[in-house]
């Protein structure tokens, strides 16, 4: 396919969730890749699942942007900083095209499009409609006039004649383009799960599913079209020049990243900003290593623990390493999943398994969510990292997120937190931030964004730690793979 004479950019959303437009934007970006496009992937809100297939369908990792918990000047740089070379930006919305927070829908994906000026592409999941299609298409287009709705994607439909039946109603009462009808297919489903869908790091057959998700959308989704009409609509400038990235500092700190099929949350800006503050990212596998890489710190990101804790608990060497340079003093920093695995034990289908037992704390797993959402956290005087910022520092509030069905159960009397949640659950709905030592266990998700660079005032933390300048010998590492470290990419 030839490239566009100028970059095309649009937003993917829907009328409400569940519409598919994961499937649909995933086989977008994977059917446009295979035409030999490079196609720039962004996911609306705090979600970690969607980007990860995101990234697995175009080759190069998607971008979070979130209005409730990054400024705007921040978002739009980010998005025409990773936008530029690349042919296509395809934005996932999350939830419906007019919901979010506020009552003014100042957070929504709608919002976000005039933002950045994005024309949409509208999900509608048909299943079990005909004529009562165009009302609802008509109401979306008359909300708010301001929102370019450039064609629909039909979705989940019965058969042939179902579709004809809706392009005809679309044809007459509407002027919106039907630029796909994708046909009912269970096997194009990503299975989904009490948190969303099933991560694709957890799937052994992920890059197949994908190029299966981009084989049945370029046969269903004119292609020419969508990228006509959507080119036609957007605009030919940026909305605003694209912002360099951050000058790197020399790298001179080490921190493991737990990256495996058990942990996988991480926000590619956020590992960005930790290489620019002068982080090198080392990955290990809690599920295969048996030894530590050589490193001053770890990073245990969230994930799904629970559902892997039998491996997690037969790795007992790797376990016991990792609460033995815990003991020793080496920094970690441990979100959700991260501090259900650093705590004694996690609790999950009638079975208990042991974890490396640094936080004095069980981990228990319930059917209904504990805390899910948005969370604004207050810093105390305890906090272990150095501010850098006006916005960082005790007193301060930061905003957050959290999503986890655990809670922590037995939790020692005497324990030390270090956040004040004003919004949310944490811990325990007034607490969260357990500090050990020289490690931070938190059920909240952190963004480095805002004034508040988590990534920059860890690495300082590490730097400055008496763990790093007494590091020797007498640890133990993981050998290098291949001659080569396993470097976070």
């Amino acid at each position: 396919m030839t490239a566009p004479a100028h970059p095309v950019r649009f937003l993917v959303s829907a009328a409400h969730k569940s519409s598919g437009k994961t499937t649909v934007s995933v086989g977008l970006a994977a059917a446009l890749s295979a035409r030999g496009l490079v196609v720039q992937t962004y996911k609306k809100g705090p979600d970690y699942i969607d980007p990860m297939w995101l990234t697995a369908a175009s080759g190069r990792r998607c971008r979070n942007l979130d209005p409730w918990l990054t400024p705007e000047p921040e978002i739009v740089a980010s998005f025409e900083r990773h936008a530029a070379g690349a042919d296509v930006a395809l934005v996932e919305g999350n939830k419906g095209l007019y919901d979010g927070l506020a009552l003014d829908g100042s957070n929504s994906n709608a919002a976000l499009a005039r933002m950045l000026r994005l024309p949409v592409v509208l999900v509608l999941d048909a299943r079990g409609m005909t004529r009562g299609i165009a009302p609802l298409i008509l109401g979306y287009q008359a909300f708010d006039r301001e929102i370019a709705i450039v064609g629909v994607i039909l979705n989940n439909l019965g058969g042939g004649r179902h579709e004809a039946k809706l392009r005809m109603v679309i044809e007459h009462y509407t002027d919106v383009a039907v630029l796909g009808a994708v046909h009912h297919d269970p096997h194009l489903t990503i299975v989904e799960r009490h948190l969303g869908l099933v991560p694709s790091n957890e799937s052994d057959d992920a890059q197949r599913r994908v190029s299966d998700m981009g084989a049945a959308i370029a046969r269903q989704v004119d292609l020419d079209l969508l990228l006509e009409r959507v080119g036609a609509a957007a605009p030919a400038k940026a909305v605003a020049p694209a912002v360099p990235a951050a000058a790197t500092a020399e790298a001179d700190v080490r921190i493991g990243v737990a990256q495996d099929r058990a942990f996988g949350f991480y926000y590619a800006d956020d590992l960005d900003a930790l290489r620019a503050a002068g982080a090198t990212l080392v990955r290990f596998d809690t599920l295969a290593d048996t030894h530590l890489p050589s490193v001053d710190a770890l990073f245990i990101g969230g994930g799904f623990p629970e559902l892997h804790a039998r491996e997690l608990e037969a790795n007992a060497a790797l376990r016991g390493r990792i609460k033995g340079a815990i003991d020793a003093g080496m920094p970690v920093y441990a979100e959700c999943g991260g501090l259900m695995y650093l705590a004694r034990s996690i609790a999950h289908g009638g079975q208990v398994h042991r974890m490396v037992g640094a936080i004095p704390g069980d981990a228990v797993m319930h059917e209904r969510p504990v805390g899910r959402g948005y969370v604004e956290l207050v810093e105390s005087g305890d906090f272990p990292w150095p501010a850098r910022a006006a916005a960082e520092g005790p007193g301060t509030a930061a905003r957050a997120h959290e999503f986890h069905y655990a809670s922590l159960e037995n939790l020692a009397p005497d324990v030390r937190c270090v956040y004040r949640v004003k919004r949310g659950h944490g811990v325990d709905g007034e607490r969260d931030g357990i500090v050990v030592g020289n490690t931070l266990a938190s059920f909240t998700h952190l963004r480095s964004t805002g004034g508040r660079d988590w990534a920059a005032r860890f690495v300082e933390f590490v730097r400055s730690s008496d763990y790093r300048h007494r590091r020797d010998g007498n640890v133990v590492y993981l050998a290098p793979i291949r001659g080569r470290e396993a470097l976070i990419v």
